[in-house]
């Protein structure tokens, strides 16, 4: 979330539960960028879909979606949130003329007749299980520091004119379904005990989750709530880029669970699923790192297993701490798929020197091949962020999203197209994030 509140100990973003990897960076700070005209063409409206099962996809025409947060903010602005920026899709790839931008002001819904001035994206799944995906943001409702703060998590449904039709509404939490006076942060979903439909995990204080179980309805209750579950940690992510989040192959998803929120190094354990819900431990603990993948990374046959990412890029694969070292720099970010169609996922290591592995029959390559970042003006060398790796243009072949960063007034998304030889080194797509507040 985009605020902190010194009475909590405010959690951090979670990431994209789904193929798409990270949902954004993980940079609380939104700079400000020079006024400028926007190099995109003019918006159109969003075209009208009938519901699909495809992942990230908001208006249900079966493409998916791009959701960007962390915007630059424009030069002279206010402290409000610029927002979130959606890049919807195409039978040919993502389509930046059809685009929205979600404003607290316009979006958000209101806590005792105060609209937040937060707005962050955190993840993505069919709440309500009609087909359109639907958004879950965290806020900023007003809160006096005495007893239990209001739930900030809100959600923005799907629909055939995709999200900007209508606000979002507040994620209800049941009183018993809470503990202590923490902010309930960290949103995941996923579908936990094993019924099809989608659920959500959020933090409780210490140690402990509200688990939602969904459907759930458009006023944003949940289907059922109970006590809340004990977890072998105090921070949520997910268990991306697998498209089903179910490690153990028992029928239900898993959880990821760290000790330190995300975008600092911490250990993760998962949080087992089941008929009742993400109760028991797993076994193992993943070695200390940034970011954790899972996908099949090592000799066919063997399974999924993990990949984390410590400091400068530094990979233990299937546990094996500091394996390939890649010198990605800054803070990891991961994703992980199968970029060039040959079966073996690949996997993309974010940072200020971003690096791509190739996967192959005898699992990960620990060959580093390097990524092309655009040029951006400033000294110091830019940050890239990982914000998706997915098949975006239907050639079942992965894209990759990048986010590159330097100061607080320069971005650049790109877009690399993945092919029989892997990702593209020159961008099918490039825009700032500042596209999204020019007039």
């Amino acid at each position: 979330m985009g605020r902190r509140f010194a009475a909590t100990a405010g959690l951090g973003l979670a990431l994209l539960l789904s193929s798409c990897g990270p949902l954004s960076s993980s940079s609380d700070a939104r700079p400000a960028a020079p006024h400028r005209a926007s190099s995109l063409p003019r918006a159109r409206p969003v075209p009208a879909g009938h519901g699909s099962r495809t992942a990230h996809d908001f208006n249900g025409d079966g493409h998916p979606d791009l959701v960007l947060d962390s915007l630059l903010a424009p030069a002279g602005g206010h402290d409000d949130d610029p927002g979130i920026g959606i890049v919807y899709g195409s039978a040919h790839g993502l389509a930046p003329a059809t685009r929205e931008l979600l404003i607290p002001a316009r979006h958000a819904a209101a806590t005792k007749g105060a609209v937040p001035a937060s707005f962050d994206a955190e993840t993505v799944c069919d709440l309500d299980r009609d087909g359109f995906s639907d958004l879950v943001v965290t806020t900023d409702p007003p809160y006096d520091g005495i007893g239990r703060p209001p739930v900030p998590v809100q959600l923005l449904f799907g629909s055939p004119r995709g999200l900007g039709a209508a606000r979002a509404v507040t994620l209800r939490i049941p009183d018993r379904a809470r503990f202590g006076n923490e902010w309930p942060d960290q949103p995941v979903c996923g579908d936990f005990d094993g019924d099809g439909a989608d659920d959500l995990a959020v933090t409780a204080t210490g140690p402990r989750i509200s688990y939602l179980r969904g459907p759930f309805t458009r006023a944003g209750a949940p289907k059922a709530a109970g006590a809340p579950v004990a977890v072998p940690g105090t921070a949520l992510t997910t268990t991306a880029p697998l498209s089903s989040a179910d490690l153990d192959g028992d029928g239900t998803d898993d959880l990821l669970v760290r000790t330190a929120d995300p975008g600092r190094r911490a250990r993760g354990r998962l949080a087992l699923g089941g008929p009742r819900g993400p109760l028991r431990a797993g076994r193992t603990a993943y070695p200390p790192g940034y970011a954790t993948v899972f996908g099949r990374f090592t000799t066919a046959g063997r399974g999924v297993t993990s990949v984390t990412a410590d400091t400068d890029g530094l990979l233990s694969v299937g546990g094996r701490p500091g394996g390939i070292r890649t010198h990605t720099g800054g803070v990891p970010t991961l994703a992980a798929a199968d970029a060039d169609h040959d079966g073996h996922p690949d996997l993309v290591i974010g940072g200020t020197r971003p690096a791509l592995l190739s996967g192959t029959a005898h699992g990960l390559s620990a060959t580093v091949h390097r990524l092309a970042v655009p040029r951006l003006p400033g000294a110091g060398r830019p940050h890239s962020t990982v914000l998706a790796l997915t098949d975006f243009d239907g050639d079942r072949h992965a894209d990759l999203v990048l986010l590159t960063r330097r100061g607080r007034a320069h971005d650049r998304v790109t877009v690399l197209p993945g092919g029989p030889s892997g990702l593209s080194a020159r961008p099918a797509l490039s825009f700032t994030t500042a596209d999204f507040r020019a007039p």
